[in-house]
């Protein structure tokens, strides 16, 4: 048996996988392919090391054996084997290859699934002509068959390796993509801290409407997991508007064993589909998003008829979409247990017109339950400030906490982050809900409408640090035996220059 292998071992084996594209194909492709290799290298070690254990247990009988392999969590074609595709790699055909093997498992998994593939095709012309695309194909298969990754239960025990390489990887093309990477990635402890924030329960029904590749989402599941020793009493819903991002959302959840999600592919705002038996908005306990800030193209032409009456507090701009997102988790939180985090841009707390109207709804209604700035350079792809709002139905009361961390956290190379100090600082004083001097403020309705609904921070957490008094007197002082001291090294700089000829 393979010693015990090191989380991050296979998070440095996968990165260097991606340097067989590197120089070749850009790095906004070839994510898909070295994301969906390592989905297949895994599934395969997987069945593979169950099916030696049942051989070691039963003996070589491949009936028996194969009866057995039926109880697994999900089904492997023998064809649709990484090792069967490695085998033949130095053949022609590896993309039509590698295709056929993703549709037999999809046909053989269609529940779990269904669909995953359909964006993804590694006999593609993105990769080159054939004979370079036949060779980059081998090379990537290589890649992964090093012992490295040899990804069987029985060498990386019970740690979440895979599901936590899955993360680093989708972490590391959002930091090396920019914006259109950072629009479906939550840094992992914004995640964190908005999971702690919304405290999901056992029997939860938790969504995000901008789900990305789902970590947010799992996040909140392995919450209950942590406090009822692994419960999976949940269910976790999302939708995604990109379709390569739906699928690594999908691959996500299958990875990580996250089997009772529903997770759909389309866009929230124009065509939610997250809906009840009366093709109305599903409600939830739980919701949780960080949507695309600030989106100019969001639907603001069909908002104003929406059916399901997301916009009655009023329509966002035509060309910022952050409210467009927030009404509509707010529409669909359950009346009383409902509770959501949202990550924005800092502008929704005091831009005017229609926003500060929905606002001013908002507050009216007491569903804006508190409101947390964060560092720059938090997200990738944009290095302005965010905040968290939380709103949550049947508020114990009608105040709102502000909490300024936007000085509190670790400082990077090109992003910052937030340590598990940081985090649990801003838990803890979102749980306390009190004011802590230069850090957070319990407002009051009357502190609100003195300061016409604008949710500034600074308006409210006051971080002005008075400078010490000079003492004038000390100082004067401190000047006179400076200037002696001067004049007496003035008069022995005179004597020295006389010495050498030089005075007058």
């Amino acid at each position: 048996m393979s010693p015990q292998i090191k989380q991050e071992d296979i998070n440095k084996a996968v990165w260097e996988a991606c340097d067989t594209f590197r120089g070749t194909v850009d790095g906004s492709v070839y994510k898909d392919y070295v994301l969906t290799m390592l989905f297949l290298k895994y599934i395969s070690d997987v069945w593979q090391d169950h099916y030696d254990n049942y051989k070691k247990e039963y003996g070589d009988e491949p009936g028996l054996i194969g009866e057995m392999m039926k109880n697994e969590r999900f089904t492997l074609p023998e064809a649709a084997n990484f090792y069967a595709l490695y085998k033949r790699r130095h053949e022609a055909g590896n993309g039509e290859r590698i295709d056929k093997a993703l549709h037999a498992i999809e046909e053989a998994n269609i529940s779990k699934l269904r669909d995953v593939f359909q964006d993804i095709s590694f006999n593609s012309n993105k990769l080159g002509e054939e004979a370079q695309k036949n060779e980059l194909l081998k090379h990537l298969l290589e890649d992964f068959a090093k012992e490295t990754l040899n990804l069987s239960p029985s060498r990386i025990g019970k740690l979440d390796v895979i599901g936590n390489a899955y993360e680093f990887l989708i972490k590391q093309f959002a930091a090396d993509s920019g914006r259109k990477a950072g629009e479906f990635y939550t840094p992992p402890e914004v995640s964190e801290l908005m999971a702690e924030i919304v405290a999901p329960k056992e029997g939860d029904e938790i969504c995000d409407p901008t789900c990305g590749s789902g970590s947010l989402l799992m996040k909140c599941g392995r919450r209950i997991q942590i406090e009822h020793n692994g419960s999976k009493k949940y269910a976790l819903y999302g939708q995604e508007a990109i379709g390569s991002t739906w699928a690594l959302a999908k691959m996500n959840m299958f990875l990580h064993g996250e089997d009772n999600h529903r997770i759909e592919w389309g866009d929230t705002i124009r065509n939610p589909k997250l809906l009840d038996k009366e093709d109305q908005l599903k409600h939830f306990d739980v919701v949780v998003a960080n949507p695309p800030f600030s989106m100019e193209k969001w639907g603001h032409g069909t908002a104003e008829n929406d059916k399901f009456g997301r916009f009655r507090r009023g329509v966002p701009p035509k060309t910022k979409g952050d409210y467009a997102f927030i009404l509509h988790m707010v529409e669909t939180m359950k009346p009383k247990t409902g509770r959501m985090a949202v990550v924005a841009p800092t502008g929704v707390l005091f831009r005017g017109s229609s926003e500060g109207q929905i606002r001013q709804k908002l507050i009216e209604e007491n569903l804006l339950d508190a409101v947390i700035g964060l560092p720059e350079k938090l997200f990738y792809g944009t290095g302005i400030p965010a905040v968290i709002l939380v709103l949550r139905k049947n508020k114990k009361d009608k105040n709102v906490l502000f909490i300024d961390a936007s000085r509190e956290f670790v400082s990077g190379k090109n992003q910052n982050q937030l340590s598990d100090e940081h985090v649990a600082r801003i838990v803890t004083t979102y749980q306390a809900r009190k004011s802590v001097d230069s850090y957070a403020y319990l407002a009051t309705p009357e502190d609100l409408n003195d300061n016409e609904n604008n949710l500034n921070i600074p308006r409210y957490v006051n971080t002005f640090e008075e400078e010490a008094e000079i003492d004038l007197v000390a100082v004067r002082a401190e000047r006179r035996k400076l200037q002696a001291e001067l004049s007496d090294l003035e008069k022995l700089m005179d004597g020295y220059l006389k010495e050498l000829g030089y005075g007058s």
